[in-house]
């Protein structure tokens, strides 16, 4: 093809002809489709207010959160959900908060637990009754991964929670307490450590189901790393920005300077990709605006680490008055800080979601306009897609049949299963790979690969014609993979618009170096979210197991993954031309099987 290209006099190849066949103008033109949606974003950034502080200075205690934090991770170490540590830990809040004369409203039930099995998890809940029975709730969890005593996560979580309700508690003398605005719940939940689902528990199925307002979760506020605030829910949902601004600012007033949260890049890939870590996800999935505070490392690295001498007594006292301060703030005003929608967090301002996700959708109008004109010019040029289009649908029955493989293989238990939450990254489910059933899922897609190949019989290179089409089928696939996408989930688009407008550019790219190029800067968008995995949980090359036991134990439907596959047939047809290695089948498949029984006759009268 590289000959094809070269000009022999020297001038710029002709518009329209094979080596400029992409109409650049029409695209370009077609671009100021996309403006509107970009100024009506660019208007949608705002400035969110915060609520205002309490009157009083904070009353907690850190010192005295301190020893409980260490009593419960010294009397119980291992609180791995569903143990005897795990239920005799919410037993301990129980009794501790049943001192400050608080009821204590217990919750037990079986649930699967990712790489647990069935488990009988407990959730315990001190419920302060106020004025209104709509709620505000504060949530850490009592279980750990067992790895480490977790005096950080969660047990400075766990007492956080008692030091809070200290402030409601039952005179000794009156025998009366303070009265909130709103109903306050503190909730010990079970299994936060293993998807929150002590959390996604109490959202979905307690008495509160449906009135909760608003919540934050409490998760290691003594370790080592940098105190933040997580927004990421399940599906592209975000806490309101009233409650994100009002727990930056009064846990800032604690700290002297605002606690981090997500960058751009990173807010991105949390909308696209449908699943996040920590006990504020299923509250966001459930509907709950919610953010967690913490300065935990979620990959679990720090955990056996994470133990009684390590505990960083005065983050947990600016931390925890952080928290009381929080808890004032939206018992004053609540109201304007419930609800989830997506939002993009730039600083103190933010992007509103439906105005990106518009910007995303329009940006397929141009290559569709592009792709369209490219498939008339090749109309025009008698040039046949047929023989295209059958070998991207060589490639599809290829990639998905690797899918199938992989489905089939954790249903014989061979990749983890197991309910729609994310497993720990330590967890041994997702660091050690099944190499054998790996191996075997290869050798079976080669196997196929090669039938597939023999029917075909030999192919001749492919002329310039062929690899122009062979590009423009492959674009017609991104394009339908783009639009279903937008369906799905228009924030996953942040995946495919690299390769829409990087691949659109191939058929005229003039050089080997620059194919190669536009080729790699197509991939930027799935490197994106693995890198992005990769580096939140410190996974390496694990990565690969741990997206594809997102996709075996449900945590992202079977139809992303359809579409990921999709996705990589494309690319491997677009590779393959950009390559200089596409050959187009000759013939239907039917007649290339009739062919190809005719030579194995053939051979066998010889």
């Amino acid at each position: 093809m590289d000959a094809a290209r070269l000009s022999s006099s020297g001038r710029r190849p002709r518009r329209g002809s094979l080596e400029r066949p992409v109409n650049t103008r029409l695209v370009r033109n077609a671009a100021l489709v996309v403006a509107l949606p970009l100024l009506l974003a660019a208007f949608t950034v705002g400035r969110p207010g915060a609520l205002g502080a309490p009157v009083l200075p904070p009353s907690f205690d850190g010192a005295a959160t301190a020893a409980l934090a260490r009593e419960l991770a010294g009397l119980h170490p291992s609180r791995i959900p569903g143990s005897a540590g795990d239920a005799a830990a919410a037993d301990w809040f129980a009794e501790k908060a049943a001192l400050y004369g608080l009821p204590v409203e217990r919750d037990t039930w079986t649930e699967d637990v990712p790489g647990l099995g069935p488990q009988t998890l407990r959730n315990a809940a001190v419920v302060v009754e106020g004025e209104s029975p709509a709620a505000i709730l504060f949530v850490a969890h009592h279980d750990n991964s067992g790895v480490g005593p977790g005096a950080s996560d969660d047990a400075s979580g766990v007492a956080a929670l008692l030091e809070l309700t200290r402030s409601y508690a039952v005179g000794a003398t009156s025998g009366e307490r303070a009265r909130p605005r709103h109903t306050l719940v503190f909730l010990a939940a079970d299994a936060g450590a293993f998807g929150g689902l002590g959390a996604r528990r109490f959202a979905a199925a307690s008495r509160f189901h449906g009135s909760i307002l608003a919540a934050v979760v409490l998760d290691a506020l003594a370790g080592p790393g940098e105190p933040r605030l997580e927004l990421a829910g399940e599906g592209p949902r975000s806490p309101a920005a009233a409650l994100v601004r009002t727990a930056a600012e009064r846990v800032g007033e604690q700290l002297g300077e605002e606690p981090g949260h997500p960058g751009v890049l990173r807010q991105l890939v949390d909308l696209g990709i449908p699943f996040a870590y920590g006990s504020q996800a299923p509250l966001l999935g459930e509907g709950v605006s919610a953010v967690r505070l913490t300065t935990a490392d979620d990959s679990g690295r720090s955990d056996a680490a994470d133990r009684v001498a390590a505990l960083d007594e005065p983050l947990l006292g600016r931390l925890g008055r952080g928290a009381q301060m929080l808890l004032g703030s939206l018992d004053a005003g609540v109201e304007v800080t419930q609800g989830t929608a997506p939002y993009v967090y730039l600083g103190t301002r933010v992007l509103r979601g439906w105005a990106l996700a518009l910007v995303l959708v329009a940006a397929l109008v141009p290559f569709s306009v592009g792709v369209v004109d490219l498939l008339a010019r090749c109309r025009r040029r008698g040039i046949g897609l047929a023989p295209a289009f059958r070998s991207l649908a060589g490639r599809l029955v290829l990639w998905l049949a690797a899918g199938v493989l992989v489905w089939l293989a954790a249903l014989a238990g061979a990749f983890p299963g197991g309910p729609p939450v994310p497993f720990p990254p330590a967890s041994d489910a997702v660091r050690s790979w099944p190499l054998a059933t790996c191996l075997g899922i290869v050798a079976l897609v080669a196997l196929l690969w090669l039938l597939l190949r023999r029917a075909a019989g030999p192919r001749p290179p492919a002329t310039p014609e062929q690899e122009l089409a062979g590009s423009a089928a492959a674009l017609v696939g991104l394009g339908a993979v783009g639009m279903l996408t937008a369906l799905v989930n228009p924030y996953a688009l942040v995946f495919v618009v690299p390769s829409l407008y990087a691949w659109l550019w191939l058929p005229q790219a003039g050089t080997s170096w620059l194919r190669d190029a536009l080729y790699g800067l197509g991939l930027a968008g799935p490197v994106l979210g693995l890198v992005s995995l990769a580096e939140r949980f410190h996974l390496g090359l694990d990565v690969g197991l741990y997206a594809t036991t997102l996709v075996t134990s449900g945590t992202v439907p079977w139809s992303t993954a359809a579409l990921v596959l999709a996705w990589g047939a494309v690319a491997a047809q677009t590779g393959a031309v950009a390559a200089g290695r596409y050959a187009p089948p000759a013939g239907t498949l039917r007649s290339r099987l009739r062919a190809a029984r005719m030579r194995a006759a053939q051979t066998s009268r010889r």
